[in-house]
């Protein structure tokens, strides 16, 4: 449905994802317990990460021409896309940790693969929920003095970027669209949860975002299990040129399979979807569950082997790494 922006928390009545007071996975009701939580931080096998990966440095990205659609992996789930002329920056963090605290939590292992400074502007970012990982509020303070961009995200998650003096966001309910900076932004399902602090869990929402500008279609998951809405995306949308899906963060799967795919699952998500391309992104960052730095994209290789998925249609950029890739009816990227 078409809706009207707003900074509000509209959602007042239950609905298939609403209760009343809280938000809800319709095909995972039943959310985390503690006993969970106690259990894995009792049993859980944490592999070991280095302290920090060195990578290399890579050339700035410029503006693309508005007929390519243009990807800039920073790091994490942070990408700076360029889709019919408009610069789209997907669930920035440039912090050091996320974390609600700037002297504990995870820490990053790899600095951000391009700084804001090399960026050649933003228009519209795009908070899929309001984890620290994904909702980092230094970093959104320092975008907003740079550029005041428009900012999208899910209902009752203005009051956070508030703290950020980010004072007009729009809420999206799930398939809401708005025309944004230029754009045509949709919020679509996910399978997750939200929460910043101990008694906030699911008060607001999640999801992820299709964006349309230009005559192209992308697609950016943020978090999410596996479920029956990517093939509803895919419906919706029949023609995605560009997704980004998650690979990393998924182990012990007893724990986290209902939140966040494992590589096999986000190839099952692509075809789903039916995207021309995919790009990988959620890993080697952040430490945030048990695997091993290099499994998510080792899992993503042997999973696509197994599916008959082409290395060119899901794959991963380096970090700082920005690819080019033709709108659809072009050849080549």
């Amino acid at each position: 449905m078409d809706g009207t922006p707003t900074t509000t928390s509209p959602v007042t009545r239950s609905t298939d994802h609403f209760d009343g007071t809280r938000f809800f996975n319709p095909h995972a009701p039943h959310g985390r317990t503690l006993a969970e939580v106690r259990r894995w931080r009792r049993t859980r096998q944490k592999q070991p990460w280095p302290e920090h990966v060195e990578d290399p440095v890579l050339p700035p990205p410029s503006r693309a021409a508005y007929d390519r659609i243009s990807a800039t992996f920073i790091g994490h789930s942070t990408f700076l896309l360029q889709v019919g002329g408009v610069r789209v920056l997907t669930d920035p963090i440039w912090s050091e940790r996320c974390s609600p605290v700037s002297f504990a939590g995870p820490r990053r292992v790899r600095r951000p693969g391009q700084s804001l400074d090399a960026l050649p502007g933003v228009d519209l970012v795009l908070v899929t929920h309001n984890h620290y990982d994904h909702m980092d509020l230094p970093t959104l303070r320092q975008i907003r003095k740079h550029w005041t961009p428009r900012v999208a995200t899910g209902l009752r998650n203005a009051r956070h970027l508030a703290k950020a003096n980010i004072r007009s966001a729009v809420e999206f309910d799930w398939w809401q669209s708005v025309e944004l900076a230029g754009a045509r932004v949709t919020y679509v399902p996910a399978q997750h949860f939200s929460s910043r602090g101990l008694h906030d869990s699911d008060r607001c929402l999640w999801g992820g975002f299709v964006v349309e500008a230009g005559g192209a279609v992308v697609y950016f998951a943020g978090d999410s299990g596996y479920c029956p809405y990517f093939a509803e995306i895919g419906r919706r949308f029949p023609r995605i040129d560009l997704a980004l899906l998650p690979i990393g963060a998924y182990e012990p799967r007893w724990f986290m399979r209902r939140n966040h795919v494992d590589p096999a699952e986000a190839v099952r998500a692509h075809l789903d979807l039916g995207a021309r391309r995919t790009l990988g992104m959620h890993f080697g960052t952040f430490q945030l569950t048990d695997e091993a730095i290099d499994a998510p994209v080792l899992g993503l290789r042997e999973a696509r082997d197994r599916a008959g998925v082409a290395e060119a249609d899901f794959d991963v950029l380096a970090f700082g790494e920005t690819r080019e890739y033709a709108a659809v009816g072009q050849a080549g990227c």
